[in-house]
């Protein structure tokens, strides 16, 4: 079985990307009055803490072995208690926001990081580096724009549940059991690929 070598490379930008998001989440909501994540040492950049066995291992393996062009996947959601925030339905907009946000971020550091290794060549390392950096900027878009759908438990879902009126909000939240499924379905209908190209390749594109 033959696999792309450079596949590899993403590894480093998917921890990152996922580890990043989650402590983004806690870090946000600890500043803002709720110390769950920080009580439970999840805000670290230590990937043991975050590993998901399905999302952040076994589900980036099946992309590997199926010669997937991107990693996918997830890591284990910091733990928030909305009600120990200072106000709990403007700050859990916050703290929802606080995870694409880092990604955006970390797309604009891998893009300037290739930038600079594009203009200061250098033998064996500038090839893999701007790899790695293609591929950071890349995956991190996709987790910002997949994780910005506006279903609960996606950071877009909460989002919208914070700008709902409180009414409407309780009932949107009953969708909450049912989300994940509602996303696979979506992937399925090609909202993710949707996603892909209408704003990850072009941003990617203009960042590089």
């Amino acid at each position: 079985m033959q696999i792309n070598p450079n596949i590899f490379l993403m590894v480093i930008p998917f921890l990152l990307a996922v580890v990043i998001h989650e402590v983004a989440h806690g870090y946000v909501a600890y500043k803002l009055g709720d110390n769950t994540a920080k009580f439970m040492g999840r805000l670290t950049l230590n990937p043991i803490a975050h590993i998901d066995p399905i999302g952040t291992l076994l589900l980036p393996l099946i992309l590997l072995i199926a010669h997937s062009p991107v990693l996918f996947g997830w890591a284990k959601p910091v733990p928030v208690n909305f009600f120990n925030l200072h106000n709990p339905r403007r700050d859990s907009a916050y703290v929802a926001m606080a995870g694409p946000a880092s990604n955006i971020l970390m797309a604009i550091g891998f893009a300037i990081i290739y930038h600079l290794f594009s203009l200061i060549p250098i033998p064996y390392v500038q090839q893999p580096v701007l790899i790695t950096c293609i591929y950071g900027v890349e995956l991190n878009l996709i987790f910002a724009f997949f994780n910005l759908i506006p279903i609960l438990p996606l950071d877009g879902g909460r989002i919208l549940a914070a700008f709902l009126p409180p009414s409407m909000a309780y009932k949107f939240s009953k969708i909450e059991p049912y989300g994940m499924y509602i996303v696979i379905a979506l992937i399925f209908l090609g909202v993710f690929n949707l996603i892909y190209y209408a704003f990850v390749v072009p941003l990617t594109n203009l960042l590089l």
